[in-house]
Formats: structure tokens, sequence, C-alpha cells
């Protein structure tokens, strides 16, 4: 799509007659104080419509209506290919889709229609000036493609016959059919319905449903079915237990085992200190090693001289360690500390 300029040739003036004027300070109101802006649009559009395309006298009167300098009147008006920037033909201005999927649909096809019956090039009126077109990105209808708009309305499942027969209804006078010209109904398939087949499209009644109760869940079924409700529960709020989890919910072990960790199984015990002695395990000593390492270390006190490898590795610090608590293990000795020694011994 090329660059969108405004025509060289401009009016002098532009004025909303009275009802659109109304119309547009109406509009205007919708809006919050300091948002009149937003509708900019609407009344850029009631312009083109009473003008037959958009001049720059409107945009900058549109503009001092709204409070917005014209270059960001520009900006929307350049930017949207809804907004006719040079005189377009009085009974039909045809936009012609040419993005991909029209293209392979055969928009090529109605664009050398358009060039044949209006002109050679876009932006161009037909030697009676009734008639223009342009090439337009997307204008959404690509399952129907190719297609053309033309004012509010699109001409869908276009051949290059049916198109010519839309340009003649419009050299008539007349107002065509919009939407879909081969027959079909807005994008349903043109073999037929393979959905909603259940609704009698003549009379807009609805068939009855048939009777699947006996197709519910049961059993088994009804048992594996997920419950998400205690992801819905506030912080602080208690949980329902997660032993009978099923479906999405993980139960305590397997949450631990997806931490990376396995869960002691402790007969009797505070869980809480379980949890502690696992976290105990990766600890290190005032001598690099860990509590697991060092306790490797330390010879069997009934005289064995092998190593062993404690139960419990809280426990074990506590036995191995002055204090039993790792808080009470001594550090580093500093300076002073080495002087002292040194003189005393």
């Amino acid at each position: 799509m090329a660059v969108r300029r405004l025509a060289e040739t401009q009016p002098e003036r532009f004025a909303f007659s009275a009802d659109n004027l109304g119309w547009a300070e109406r509009t205007i109101k919708r809006f919050p104080e300091g948002r009149q802006a937003s509708a900019i649009i609407p009344l850029l559009w009631r312009a083109q419509e009473q003008e037959g395309w958009l001049t720059k006298p409107a945009m900058e009167g549109v503009g001092c209506m709204l409070g917005m300098p014209l270059i960001r009147v520009l900006e929307v008006a350049t930017f949207y290919t809804m907004f006719h920037l040079e005189p377009v033909g009085t009974k039909a201005h045809v936009q012609v889709c040419g993005t991909t999927p029209c293209m392979l649909r055969g928009s090529g096809e109605i664009i050398d229609a358009c060039r044949r019956r209006i002109h050679e090039h876009p932006h161009h009126l037909s030697a009676d000036g009734a008639f223009s077109w342009e090439e337009v990105e997307c204008l959404g209808a690509c399952v129907n493609a190719p297609m053309v708009q033309i004012h509010k309305d699109t001409y869908e499942d276009l051949t290059p016959e049916s198109f010519e027969a839309v340009l003649d209804a419009f050299a008539r006078g007349e107002s065509p059919k919009a939407g879909p010209q081969n027959g079909r109904q807005a994008s349903t398939p043109i073999t037929g319905l393979t959905s909603l087949t259940g609704v009698d499209g003549d009379k807009g009644e609805q068939v009855p449903e048939p009777d699947n109760s006996d197709l519910a869940p049961s059993g088994a079924a009804e048992q594996a079915r997920p419950d998400h409700g205690s992801a819905n529960i506030a912080p602080g709020e208690p949980r329902p237990s997660e032993t009978g989890a099923s479906g999405g919910e993980q139960s305590e072990d397997e949450q631990a085992r997806r931490r990376g960790r396995a869960r002691r199984k402790t007969d009797g015990a505070d869980p809480a200190g379980a949890e502690t002695a696992n976290q105990n395990i990766g600890r290190v000593d005032a001598d690099g090693r860990s509590d697991e390492a060092a306790s490797r270390a330390v010879p069997d006190r009934n005289g064995g001289g092998k190593e062993r490898l404690p139960e419990d590795s809280s426990a074990e610090s506590e036995e191995h360690v002055p204090g039993g608590h790792e808080h009470d293990r001594p550090g580093p000795r500093s300076d002073r500390d080495s002087a002292k020694g040194d003189k005393e011994g």
C-alpha cells in the first residue's frame, strides 16, 4: 500500500451542517473531560459522509472542536484507509483487498476489472466521475475471499462476473445486496452445514437436545474428576487434607519429591523435626566439611574404627560439635587469639 497523502486541490472551508453539528456535540459529551480526543474517528467519518471525502479543512475543523493539533488529526486520517484523502466516485468507491488470502483466491482478477471498468490507475475517477478504486490491506473477511468494500458494506466471494454485476447495480443507482455473492450465508460452508445442524434455519426453531444422562461419569470416572477448589482458598484459611487428593492436586510426599528431597518417615515424631534434619544435611562445619562428611571421619566410640553414618544428621551435629548446636561451634581464630596462645605456651 502506497504512502497516503492529501489531495493537491482542497476546498477553501468546511462546516458541519446543523444536524451533523448537533450530532458531533452530543458525541463529544460521551467522553470524560480531557478525553474528548477519543471522538476523533466518528467525527472524521461524519465529515467524510457529508463531503464525500475527507478534506484538509474538515480535519482542521474537527481538530479545533476536539482541541487537537492538526498533526494529531493527520496521524489518524492517514493511517486508516476508511478515510478518503482524495475525491472519490459519486456513486461508488471500490476498495479491493489485496493481501495474501484474497490474492490467492483471485483478487488480481478483481483489480483487473477495476482497471478496465473504472480507471487504469487507483485513486483516479472514472470518465463520468461516478466510480473510483484503490487497493487496501486486509478488510477482515479472509474466509470469504476475494472481497471488496464499497461505502460501509462488503461484497464477498466475488468472481469477475459477479463483481461487474455489483458495479452495474451501483451504476443504475441501486444498492446491491451486501455479503457473499455466491449464495451462501455469511461464512458457512458452501457445501452445507457441518455443525449446528440441530437448528432449523428456515423457522429458527431449536431441535430438542438428546438425553445424554446415561453418558454422565460414575464410579471410578467420577472419582478421577479433578477438584481444583483448593486453588481458590484465600491465604491463611485451612486447606483440605491432601491425603485423598486426586486429579490436579498433589500429596505432601509428591510435593517433597518434586522439590528434590525425600521426606523422612517418622514414627510418632514431630514432622517439623524431620524437616529440620533434612535441612541440616547440607551444612558446613568450621573446617569446611559438611555434617555428613565430618561424621564419616569420626571413628566409632565402640573401638571399631569404622566410619558410620548417623541416623539423624541433626543429632550427629549435637554429638560432635561443642555445645551441641551449630551456633556454638568455634569460628576461625583471630590474630589476637593466636598471639595469646603463643604467650601462654
